[in-house]
């Protein structure tokens, strides 16, 4: 399994502007799709070379930048080791991780999570609050949020609006009947995962950048984000990993090793309510998914949190 990191390692940039000149875009529009559903049937998002050379295509890469490239350009906003592209894989633009051509027609929506109709700038704000660990984001009118947006817009800018397209998210793999067992997904990981992401989890790093990402840690994503349910952890993973090698993990595998990583511990979801783990449990995780925060594995606790 590979959280995969897209962007290219360009180490010149000032870590607190958006620069997109200094990052290429990679043209990507000719991506492999996943052979579950035949390419035309996947939306096509616009190429590169149909940005135009104005104000709107320099935002449009400034997004680009920024989506690939979080952590070092949205360094006040980013508390781990991920960028945004570690989760939606190939620039936002690959059918079944999540692609933001799919994501951006859908809003506003309603989300249970937060119980409100979120606008697309507050679904962003929570990706940075909960999946980059990064504590207050940036309001909806920042720099870092409209630039994001404006890449989606892009992205989807040819897509029906309201209509849930093929690809859409991580397509749904239903629990097994043999439910999900954590040994078994410690030997899916050793033997499909470990030679990208460590035998700790840890990721890899190129001086002080992740170049393959932690899967638990101080540097992943937090108990709030929705990739702590295993349930959504082993869709992400059933449809995109290994890398490279989409939907070769039979749909137990992809729920075993999803329970594995999701029983570590990695930053404390920041909405504790009262610094109990059970109480937030109760408010918060109960009934979102299969999780295992607040639950107590060989007599530890799940769910502290780790610094």
């Amino acid at each position: 399994m590979i959280l995969r990191l897209s962007f290219p390692l360009v180490f010149s940039l000032l870590a607190t502007s958006v620069q997109a000149a200094s990052i290429a875009m990679e043209d990507q529009s000719q991506l492999q799709t996943p052979a579950a559903v035949s390419h035309a049937q996947y939306f096509q998002p616009p190429a590169e070379s149909e940005l135009p050379n104005n104000a709107y295509g320099k935002m449009v890469r400034d997004g680009y930048a920024l989506f690939v490239d979080t952590k070092r350009m949205a360094p006040n906003f980013v508390g781990n080791g991920l960028n945004c592209s570690n989760c939606h894989l190939g620039q936002g633009r690959v059918a079944n991780s999540a692609p933001l051509w799919g994501a951006y027609p859908m809003y506003p929506a309603y989300r249970q999570k937060n119980d409100k109709v979120n606008t697309f700038a507050e679904r962003l704000q929570g990706c940075f609050q909960f999946s980059m660990n990064g504590g207050t984001p940036p309001t909806a009118d920042s720099k870092e949020i409209t630039a994001l947006s404006v890449y989606a817009y892009w992205l989807a800018s040819k897509a029906p609006l309201g209509v849930e397209l093929p690809g859409r998210g991580y397509p749904e793999v239903a629990k097994p009947a043999q439910g999900y067992d954590i040994a078994r997904g410690e030997q899916v990981f050793k033997a499909q995962c470990a030679v990208c992401h460590g035998d700790t989890g840890q990721g890899q790093k190129l001086g002080q950048d992740y170049v393959m990402p932690p899967l638990w840690g101080k540097d992943s994503y937090n108990w709030g984000a929705g990739m702590h349910r295993i349930n959504t952890a082993a869709s992400f993973i059933k449809h995109n990993m290994p890398l490279g090698k989409p939907g070769t993990l039979s749909d137990q595998q992809a729920w075993d090793v999803a329970a594995f990583v999701n029983k570590h511990e990695r930053p404390q979801d920041p909405r504790l309510v009262e610094g109990s783990i059970e109480k937030t449990r109760d408010k918060f995780h109960a009934n979102d998914g299969v999780n295992l925060y607040g639950q107590t594995l060989d007599g530890v606790l799940i769910g502290q949190g780790i610094r």
